[in-house]
């Protein structure tokens, strides 16, 4: 069989992050293998940057700390304590929304001090610098060369996460060039990391296999947080000024691009025979909250419930690829 480089993608979404964390288990739970040791490259934005970092964070004797299973207590047992509402502000008019202080510390709890640098296999999480106005992103590989470059994964997941609104900033010092950077949520500009991950996965097959006349197949998995259905209708938005259009324009651009990047990665990597090389895993928020910050036991029971029926609907897809990624394992 020929070489396949695999490549995993999660998308942003908060909470709603405990759908790809069940699709994930239930991929752990077929092939028998850990994420891990699974997938070459793995991609997470916000929610699925944390779910990227807690599956390669190593553990006792080589393995990954942490199941995917595992991870779904986060958003079953630490939602509110990441989401807890800041006393004496008036929904987040004039601040974010919600204290740094809870995210940090389940953040801390779940990562310790473990460095980027020893992620099991590599990893790539972004961010954005509201100082250079530029992408800024977090890369395993480069931690391992490059000591600058070597972050704590706490506080990779809490840069990768500061949704604007929700969250303040992330100050990431640094021991180099500049003293320190100020990151936001990476669903700025890519919610949807899979074409990011694509590139990334370009560039290192191409430097891999520089002098090889055959270029190794490229799987890629795509995870989302849940498609939006609620509008937002012409009459009320038509009179909305920047106050009003705060919160709903950062849900807005953090959502927009999925589908974009779905429809290019469709259109590179289409095959004409029956052994899929992209799969994109994705289901629309019927019946559940569309917020990502909303904790309500009953709403987290309903996004299981969600990610369970896309699972069972996707069943024939999702066992090709439990075949894929168990012939190409290494």
């Amino acid at each position: 069989m020929a070489d396949v480089f695999k490549v995993l993608s999660i998308d942003g979404g908060g909470l709603r992050g405990i759908i790809p964390a069940m699709v994930l288990a239930e991929i752990e739970e077929r092939t028998g293998r850990p994420i891990a040791e699974t997938f070459d490259l793995i991609a997470g934005t916000s929610t699925g940057g944390i779910l990227a970092l807690g599956l390669t964070m190593p553990g006792d004797g080589g393995r990954p700390r942490y199941t995917a299973k595992e991870l779904i207590r986060i958003y079953e047992e630490q939602g509110a304590r990441i989401f807890s509402h800041r006393a004496n502000s008036i929904e987040g008019i004039f601040e974010e929304r919600y204290p740094s202080e809870g995210m940090e510390g389940v953040l801390e709890d779940y990562f310790g001090e473990a460095p980027l640098k020893d992620a099991l296999t590599r990893v790539l999480v972004t961010s954005y610098d509201i100082q250079l106005r530029v992408p800024f992103f977090f890369r395993s590989e480069t931690a391992k060369g490059d000591a600058e470059y070597d972050f704590p994964m706490r506080k990779v997941a809490r840069a990768t996460s500061a949704a604007p609104t929700y969250f303040e900033p992330a100050k990431v010092e640094a021991n180099g060039r500049v003293d320190y950077y100020a990151l936001v949520d990476g669903g700025v500009f890519a919610n949807n990391p899979a074409m990011c991950a694509y590139v990334e996965a370009r560039e290192i097959l191409g430097a891999r296999d520089s002098g090889s006349t055959s270029e190794p197949d490229l799987l890629v998995v795509s995870l989302g947080t849940g498609q939006l259905t609620d509008p937002l209708s012409y009459e009320a938005a038509a009179g909305w000024g920047l106050l009003w259009w705060a919160r709903p324009l950062v849900d807005v651009v953090l959502d927009s691009g999925s589908d974009t990047v779905d429809y290019q990665l469709r259109t590179l990597l289409s095959r004409n025979d029956e052994v899929g090389c992209y799969y994109r895993f994705q289901t629309e928020l019927v019946g559940v909250s569309d917020a990502m910050d909303d904790v309500r036991p009953e709403n987290v029971q309903d996004l299981k419930l969600l990610a369970q029926t896309l699972i069972d609907e996707e069943e024939e897809k999702l066992s090709q690829l439990y075949e894929r990624l168990k012939q190409t394992s290494s």
